[in-house]
């Protein structure tokens, strides 16, 4: 017994003759009948009694319609998923973001892809980037978002897409350098500066680079991530180089409420993410399709604030 014999089966439980069985269908009435003759040899059964051009099926053919009716919709429900499935519009989610963007771009596109679609589960995470690295080295998300954190990308255990882009210095909205369109580097000898911590690889590249300048480094904040430095930017009592993602995070929610400004550095001074995949762990079409959105998010977002972003699959 076939899907095809219990679908013309169905079609003619449920019409008044063959040939508009066959219409439902968009099959021919020989095709129908050869289907219900070869369900019939099949069982070892007649299902129905021939009456003319009727079929009166017989009181065992109640009993198979059930059955029949209970398969063939739960095919159709089967093929309706994967269908969505395909489409990348059901499934599981599980995705990793570092602090920065995860307080409100990466959710916010998030939700905008999704949607109110209740066939999508999702586990979204705030890590740091090492943290996301080690999840991805052992198959524990769908994909992740951190910086590069100076480190090549895995070919082993997972995949990096980067995107690069130029760094801001953000300051109070009445300092001095915001007469100007550009900050230099040597715009910030002794300048008070509020900085990642001394561990991070960008706290380190940025203090190395002012003094390569030959000017004197002023550290009197240490943050473990960017967005908390924007509060004491905001009364007077640091300035900040700050990755592009901050700058656009900044501008949209406006925590300072308008009290901080960015400046770009007229010396590139350049920031790197990273796009982070399991290499064991297939993406679903539903991941692909947010990570590849996202990826398309994080460049537009930093082309609108003029980062030069430059990306690298």
């Amino acid at each position: 017994m076939n899907l095809s014999q219990m679908t013309a089966f169905r079609a003619v439980m449920n019409s008044a003759s063959l040939s508009e069985a066959a219409e439902k269908l968009g099959r021919t009435q020989p095709a129908i009948s050869a289907a219900i003759r070869s369900l019939e040899e099949t069982l070892g059964l007649k299902l129905f009694e021939r009456r003319g051009r009727q079929l009166v099926p017989v009181p065992e053919a109640q009993y198979l319609m059930a059955e029949a009716s209970e398969i063939l919709d739960r095919v159709s429900s089967v093929a309706g998923t994967m269908k969505s499935l395909k489409a990348g519009q059901s499934g599981s989610l599980n995705v990793a973001c570092m602090p920065g963007p995860s307080t409100f771009l990466m959710p916010r596109y998030i939700s905008r892809a999704v949607g109110a679609n209740p066939d999508v589960h999702i586990v979204f995470s705030s890590r740091s980037s090492p943290q996301i690295r080690e999840l991805g080295a052992t198959q524990g998300l769908d994909f992740g978002f951190a910086d590069l954190i100076g480190r090549e990308p895995s070919t082993v255990t997972f995949r990096q897409e980067t995107i690069s882009a130029n760094c801001f210095c953000a300051m109070p909205e009445d300092h001095p350098l915001t007469e100007k369109d550009a900050i230099s580097w040597k715009d910030l000898d002794h300048v008070p500066l509020g900085l990642l911590q001394s561990s991070h690889i960008v706290r380190q590249k940025t203090v190395q680079t002012m003094i390569a300048a030959g000017i004197t480094p002023n550290v009197v904040l240490d943050s473990q991530f960017f967005l908390p430095i924007m509060q004491f930017i905001s009364v007077g009592r640091c300035l900040s180089i700050v990755d592009p993602l901050t700058m656009a995070t900044e501008q949209e929610i406006n925590s300072s409420v308008g009290r901080v400004v960015f400046r770009k550095l007229s010396e590139a001074f350049r920031y790197d993410y990273s796009i982070i995949t399991p290499i064991y762990r297939p993406l679903s079409q539903l991941a692909r399709r947010i990570k590849e959105g996202w990826q398309q998010e994080v460049m537009e977002l930093l082309t609108r604030i003029e980062a030069d972003p430059v990306y690298c699959p």
